[in-house]
C-alpha cells in the first residue's frame, strides 16, 4: 500500500508537471533550538508552521559537523570521503592567519583544488539543470563560482577569494540584508513557467550574533548571558526570513507544486561566557554537533507526520530524484526519506568528522579525527589513532543517556565490536 501511495503522489505531480524544489539551510544552530521541539524560549513561528505542514524528522543527521563539507553533501547526495570535501580550507601556511592565508600561492592553488574537486561529484543543481530546471544560489556557497563551478543558472556567489569569495561574498548577505535575489528570481520562473531550485542558506544564525535590537531586547529578559541572548535572538531572526521565503512561494501559487526541505549545517551550543561555541557541538561527533531536523514539505503529496527514525542529510538528493521519477546515481548511499519502509529498515546512519584545515586536500583519511554511527538507540564514535593517538573508542546508550556523558565502551565489548565490524564496512577511514 506505501508503495501504491507512493507511486500515485508522483503520478499526480507529473500530471502537475514536475516539482519545484527548495533548500532552506540553516547554519550554526542548535538541535532543539526550534519552538517546534520543545525550546522553552526561543521563537520559530514560521518554522514550526513548516513542521507541522512536512514530514518532520527530529532525529536527522549531517555526516559531519563542519559548514563546508556538510553543504557539500547536502547538494552532492555524497559522504565527504566520496565528494572530497572534507574541511573549510586548505592547509594554513606557516605562520599565516585566516586574513593572511590568501595571499600564499600554494593556499590559493590549494582552494582552487578543492573546488576542481568538488566539481567531479555531480550535484543537484547539475542533475535538475539537465531536466529543464532553472536555479539560483542565495547564501552560504564554498565551492567557486555558483554558476561555473556549482551548476545554478543563477547565483549569487561569484568565488573570487581576492574579493572575499572564501565561503559566498554577495551572497552572504542574503536574509540579514532582505530577500531581493530570491524575490526576482521567483517572478522570472512565475512568468516563465519553468520548474526551479533554489539555494536559501543565509549565514544565520552564524556568527556575527548581531540580531535587531527589537528581538535582542526580547531575549535579554531571558537570560543572563548577553552572548546566549544574542544567538537566541538569531534564531528567531533566521525564522522570520524563512517565513519571508515561504510567503513568496505562497504569493505567487508557487508552494502547492514545491518541495521544501529544512535542516541546518551542523550543531551549536552556544558558550555563555563567549561569543563562540562550546564544547560538544560543532566541529564535534556527538549528537549537539550532528543532529539536525529535517523538514520536507510537499502539499497533497506528503502527509504531515513525526517520524523518529535516525536520517541523514546524504538522503536529501535521492528524495529529491525519487519525487522527480529520477534515480540516483551509483555513489549515491542515502534513502528516499518518503519512502517509509526504507527509512523503517535502515539499521544506521554514519558520519565522519575531519580537521578545520586540511593535511592534505586530496586524501580525506589523512584529515580525519572521527568515524561515528547510530543505530537509533546505540552510539559509536571511533577516533582515527593516527591523529588522536590518545583518544579512545566510546560507546553510548542515546535513550538513557541523551547528552553522551557515560562512556560504555569498557562495558560493553561485544556491542563495540559489532557497531564497529558495521562502521568499518562503511568506510575504513583508509
Amino acid at each position: 500500500m506505501r508503495t501504491l501511495a507512493v507511486f500515485l503522489a508522483f503520478a499526480a505531480t507529473a500530471s502537475a508537471g514536475p516539482p519545484n524544489v527548495v533548500f532552506i539551510l540553516g547554519d550554526d544552530q542548535g538541535m532543539a533550538d526550534y519552538g517546534f521541539l520543545g525550546h522553552p524560549h526561543i521563537r520559530t513561528p514560521h518554522l514550526d508552521k513548516l513542521a507541522a505542514e512536512s514530514l518532520t524528522f527530529p532525529r536527522g543527521h549531517v555526516p559531519t559537523s563542519l559548514c563546508r563539507a556538510s553543504l557539500a553533501t547536502m547538494i552532492t547526495g555524497l559522504y565527504p570521503h566520496q565528494h572530497l570535501i572534507t574541511s573549510n580550507d586548505p592547509p594554513m601556511p606557516k605562520g599565516a592567519t585566516l586574513a593572511t592565508a590568501p595571499r600564499d600561492a600554494t593556499y590559493v592553488a590549494q582552494r582552487a583544488e578543492m573546488v576542481a574537486l568538488f566539481e567531479r561529484s555531480p550535484n543537484l543543481a547539475k542533475l535538475l539543470g539537465e531536466k529543464g530546471y532553472v536555479s539560483l544560489q542565495a547564501g552560504k556557497w564554498w565551492e567557486g563560482n555558483a554558476c561555473r563551478c556549482g551548476g545554478f543558472t543563477e547565483g549569487m556567489t561569484l568565488g573570487d577569494p581576492a574579493k572575499g569569495g572564501r565561503h559566498g561574498d554577495a551572497g552572504l548577505t542574503i536574509g540579514r540584508d532582505g530577500l531581493k535575489p530570491v524575490v526576482a528570481f521567483l517572478d522570472g520562473v512565475k512568468a516563465s513557467g519553468k520548474p526551479f531550485y533554489l539555494w536559501y542558506a543565509p549565514m544565520m544564525p552564524h556568527t556575527p550574533h548581531n540580531p535587531p535590537a527589537r528581538l535582542l531586547e526580547h531575549y535579554r529578559a531571558k537570560t543572563d548571558s548577553p552572548f546566549v541572548a544574542k544567538y537566541w535572538a538569531m534564531c528567531e531572526w533566521f525564522d522570520e526570513t524563512v517565513g519571508g521565503v515561504l510567503a513568496e512561494l505562497d504569493s505567487r501559487g508557487l508552494a502547492e507544486n514545491t518541495v521544501v526541505i529544512y535542516l541546518h549545517d551542523n550543531g551549536w551550543i552556544q558558550d555563555p561566557k563567549l561569543d563562540g561555541f562550546a564544547p560538544k557541538s560543532k566541529r564535534s561527533p556527538y549528537q549537539t554537533g550532528v543532529q539536525t531536523p529535517i523538514l520536507i514539505r510537499w502539499p497533497g503529496k506528503v502527509t504531515p507526520a513525526r517520524n523518529d527514525a535516525p536520517v541523514s542529510s546524504i538522503d536529501l538528493v535521492p528524495t529529491v530524484l525519487a519525487a522527480l521519477g529520477a534515480k540516483p546515481t551509483p555513489a549515491m548511499r542515502g534513502l528516499n526519506l518518503l519512502d517509509a519502509d526504507a527509512v523503517k529498515a535502515r539499521p544506521a546512519v554514519f558520519g565522519e568528522i575531519f580537521e578545520h584545515n586540511a593535511v592534505d586536500v586530496r586524501e580525506p583519511a589523512k584529515n580525519l579525527l572521527y568515524r561515528w554511527t547510530m543505530d537509533g538507540r546505540w552510539k559509536l564514535i571511533v577516533p582515527n589513532a593516527e591523529r588522536l593517538p590518545k583518544a579512545g573508542v566510546e560507546l553510548y546508550d542515546l535513550r538513557a543517556d541523551p547528552l553522551e556523558q557515560s562512556n560504555l565502551a569498557a562495558e560493553q565489548p561485544d556491542r563495540v565490536g559489532a557497531m564497529r565490524k558495521s562502521l568499518d564496512a562503511y568506510w575504513p577511514g583508509k
